[in-house]
């Protein structure tokens, strides 16, 4: 018999939405997503271009938008962290066609959905949006390690209690570094702050030596074997 498709642990209308915008799954993704529907925490290997960020927030946004809607002070599960400030803003704009698409199809289907919204903070964000996020938490948070930092050790912390997957893009950027040592910690409080695991999700186009990268991401809680 034929293995099972890596979009089968997808709810229908984000099968349907990414068989509709993609040919089919690309490596990363087909690698991906099987061990992301089982709450493993993965390091995602792979070359620009190719689907690494979306099989990130595809297996959280399926999550984010069918199962049950959270109190309101519990809504940020999502944390996605990127070293650099420019590619934030990226991100929060190319999240904007899969949420749509995955609603459109949900109202095709008549599946009932919530629309996850996004809040992006970094040195540049004003103070007004800071202090809204710290009331009002928005379902997925993008953000730079050195915000990460500011928000864990702050009374926004309470914001981010019930985050459940961190996405760390460009790791090997700062893993060995100082600022990789600064975010590792930063991770550590927000372990703390949640009161359970994270699921870690590792992006990285050169990863050298990927063990090392990989120990990086999983921290010291974690168990030997959840980084694949």
């Amino acid at each position: 018999s034929l293995p099972p498709s890596p979009l089968a642990a997808f709810r229908p209308p984000v099968e349907a939405w990414f068989r509709a915008s993609f040919a089919e799954p690309a490596p990363a993704q087909a690698l991906a997503w099987p061990a992301l529907a089982r709450g493993e925490s993965v390091l995602l290997l792979a070359p620009t271009g190719s689907g690494k960020t979306l099989a990130a927030f595809l297996a959280a946004l399926d999550r984010l938008m069918f199962d049950p809607v959270p109190a309101p002070r519990e809504r940020c599960r999502v944390i996605y962290v990127s070293p650099l400030k420019a590619l934030a803003v990226d991100i929060e704009r190319n999240l904007r066609a899969p949420l749509h698409g995955i609603a459109s199809e949900a109202e095709r289907l008549g599946v009932p959905f919530h629309m996850p919204e996004i809040a992006v903070r970094t040195g540049d964000t004003p103070p007004r949006d800071r202090q809204r996020f710290a009331r009002v938490p928005s379902d997925i948070l993008i953000t730079t390690p050195e915000s990460l930092y500011l928000i864990v050790t702050s009374h926004a912390r309470e914001a981010v209690a019930h985050a459940r997957w961190l996405i760390l893009d460009e790791i090997h950027a700062i893993a060995g570094t100082k600022r990789g040592a600064h975010l590792a910690l930063s991770v550590e409080r927000l372990v703390e702050i949640t009161g359970q695991p994270l699921q870690r999700i590792g992006l990285s186009a050169t990863a050298r030596p990927p063990e090392e990268i990989a120990r990086f991401l999983g921290g010291h809680t974690a168990a030997p074997d959840d980084s694949l």
